[in-house]
């Protein structure tokens, strides 16, 4: 197994993140997503994972515009001959983590129920608010004691602007 680094990511990965997310998902819609989030200044932060030949994963982490002092967990992305490999759970937790050491307050995903609770996210954290993706993908992870407040969850305008289909 080859050894794989997490940082930052730089406008130097760019180019490979477009790659990858374009291997690593059936339509454009994720690189659409992280391109507009970053035009928009949206982004919180984005973790890469780098190997040699260069970058195998990412986890990316956008305000939220509610509650505030939240961040959404999207993409999520591995190429696909390095998954399994501990490369996208290792992301997640280290953007959790810079998430704590950065004072934000929850964390909100919407992704595979049998996958993200290994990290404490829960659809019961987000129990009540309303938003549009609502349903049994929706969890959350409070990062701090008053992590949720208020009504609804409301993404980044470059997640509504997605089509739903390529």
């Amino acid at each position: 197994m080859t050894e794989f680094i997490i940082r930052l990511e730089t406008a130097v990965d760019r180019e490979g993140l477009e790659e990858l997310l374009l291997a690593a998902f059936p339509t454009s819609s994720e690189l659409r997503l992280m391109r507009q989030l970053h035009e928009d200044g949206d982004v919180a932060f984005s973790l890469v994972a780098m190997e040699e030949a260069g970058v195998v994963g990412q986890a990316l982490f956008s305000r939220l515009r509610m509650p505030a002092a939240t961040l959404a967990l999207a993409p999520v992305s591995v190429a696909a001959n390095r998954r399994r490999r501990g490369i996208a759970a290792a992301l997640i937790e280290a953007g959790l983590e810079q998430a704590k050491k950065d004072g934000w307050k929850a964390v909100v995903v919407v992704g595979d129920p049998s996958y993200y609770p290994r990290f404490g996210f829960n659809s019961e954290a987000v129990r009540g608010m309303s938003c549009q993706y609502a349903g049994p993908a929706l969890m959350g992870l409070a990062l701090a004691e008053d992590g949720f407040g208020g009504p609804r969850i409301e993404y980044a305008p470059a997640f509504s602007s997605l089509p739903d289909t390529d």
